[in-house]
């Protein structure tokens, strides 16, 4: 049960998962990053990460905060079990902790507030929950609690956390040290970031966090006004009897963007540190995930339908096709149904240059996957010409409908090829049955809807001046978009 005993029901978990996962692109999308994916091919990283709080907290007291496209959108049934707060727009880790902290107060307690990113691996869970229990102690007497990572290397990539000599022993784990923070530094150059190796006294900053509601809001008071006074005008909203999604919906776009080490940790006199040995990897490049999976002797991490010769120190990951390379050496390729990746593992860091210029040239492949997952099922692209149509496999789940809607610039074509549909066209609702087909004109108003026990599938053929997924206007919907 940890230190806390009794006190655990005090104890929350603040999932933060509105990351985009660009450095892991392309298996990463702007509309299903890392957080909802499964790395290893199991559990996705955000279950990865509540998994590993049992016993200390349970699944009732997660608290997951993310964008509200996320929620609505692909990863809609990964967040159907667990509370979740929606982000309209991002605007980084200080607003999203504040906004968690004033949720969670308003339920009426000051409960200590475990925060973790979605997307981190650790590999020693037990010893993480050890620390865990100790943070939780410490939190409770004021402080601001962030979890250290002694470096192995001189990443420029982290930021750096310099401890002082003094340290305060935990009461229920002579073992254990909590120490004072001196101060923080935020992605050194390689430089600075050697100097700090050499010196000694420093940790990465993981990004996990463990403090008291009341105590991290009155931070964000003294060292951010700008954020506490939007939260301010949120508390004030729920007052006068609007619920919490509802007030942030109407004040959290005025946020400023700003992390919480920047504008707070940086800044406090509360901050402690506790030194983790767990195992941990933020997962945040492709060489993390080469370090993190299983290799074989020429230190190679080969997933999917991978035939390699002669290759050493390389990971190479399939999706769909057969990858076959040939004399490889420290190389990552990357291959999913419409993109291939391939660079050296000291370059990994620079995806996001890739995803930038995919962007610059109005691409969609950074944002969305060939196969996309709604609420009611999944569609996956399977050819298209921009200029004249598009076609589209359909899976519609037993018992789910999509939204009753209309497109402007595109008429559908609609193919069943199992299953049963009852589409509405019109003022028409009809049946269509496997190996037959319907006509969706321009602008007329339709629905597809699954009302039998197995899963539908049709193929839809769109053709019209404009295919793209925003063309779309909707009259009711089940999921809220």
């Amino acid at each position: 049960m940890g230190c806390w005993g009794m006190r655990m029901s005090k104890v929350h978990a603040v999932i933060l998962a509105g990351g985009s996962g660009s450095r892991l692109w392309p298996l990463s999308r702007q509309h299903l990053p890392k957080q909802f994916l499964a790395l290893d091919g199991k559990a996705t990283l955000l279950q990865t990460t509540i998994n590993r709080l049992v016993p200390t907290i349970d699944a009732k007291d997660v608290l997951i905060v993310t964008q509200e496209a996320h929620a609505k959108g692909e990863a809609y049934h990964a967040l159907l079990p667990y509370r979740s707060l929606y982000e309209p727009v991002g605007r980084n880790t200080a607003p999203a902790i504040a906004l968690a902290a004033a949720y969670l107060m308003v339920e009426g307690d000051d409960p200590v507030m475990v925060v973790l990113p979605a997307d981190h691996i650790i590999k020693d869970e037990e010893r993480f929950r050890t620390h865990l229990d100790i943070a939780i102690q410490a939190a409770q007497n004021g402080k601001l609690v962030t979890f250290g990572i002694q470096p192995t290397r001189p990443d420029t990539g982290f930021g750096y956390i310099k401890i002082k000599g003094l340290r305060t022993e935990v009461e229920s784990s002579p073992q254990s040290c909590v120490y004072k923070v001196e101060r923080f530094t935020e992605k050194p150059d390689l430089a600075t970031a050697e100097t700090f190796l050499k010196e000694g006294g420093y940790y990465w900053n993981s990004g996990m966090f463990v403090w008291r509601a009341s105590v991290i809001l009155d931070e964000i008071r003294r060292h951010l006004p700008a954020v506490h006074q939007i939260v301010q005008a949120i508390l004030a909203e729920i007052r006068a009897g609007v619920t919490f999604q509802q007030a942030v919906e109407k004040h959290f776009a005025s946020m400023p963007s700003i992390s919480i080490d920047y504008g707070v940790l940086e800044k406090s006199d509360r901050v402690s540190l506790i030194p983790c040995d767990i195992g941990w990897n933020d997962v945040g490049s492709w060489q993390a995930v080469h370090e993190i999976s299983p290799q074989d002797a020429n230190g190679n991490a080969l997933q999917g339908n991978v035939i390699a010769v002669d290759c050493k120190n390389s990971l190479i990951r399939s999706e769909k096709r057969l990858v076959a390379a040939i004399g490889l050496e420290d190389l990552c390729v990357i291959e999913t149904a419409d993109a291939v990746l391939i660079l050296k593992n000291d370059q990994t860091q620079r995806v996001r240059e890739v995803v930038d210029a995919l962007h610059d040239k109005g691409a969609t492949e950074h944002i969305y996957h060939t196969k996309v997952n709604r609420p009611w099922g999944n569609y996956a692209v399977l050819e298209e010409d921009p200029e004249g149509f598009k076609i589209k496999r359909i899976e519609v789940a037993p018992g789910a409908r999509l939204s009753l809607q209309s497109h402007a610039k595109r008429s559908e074509h609609w193919v069943v090829v199992t299953g049963t549909a009852t589409v509405t066209n019109g003022d028409e609702v009809i049946t269509v049955h496997k190996n037959q087909s319907t006509y969706i004109p321009i602008g007329a108003r339709h629905r597809l809807e699954n009302l039998g026990p197995e899963p539908l599938h049709i193929v839809e053929i769109q053709v019209g001046s404009y295919l793209g997924e925003d063309d779309i206007q909707r009259f009711e919907d089940n999921y809220g978009r």
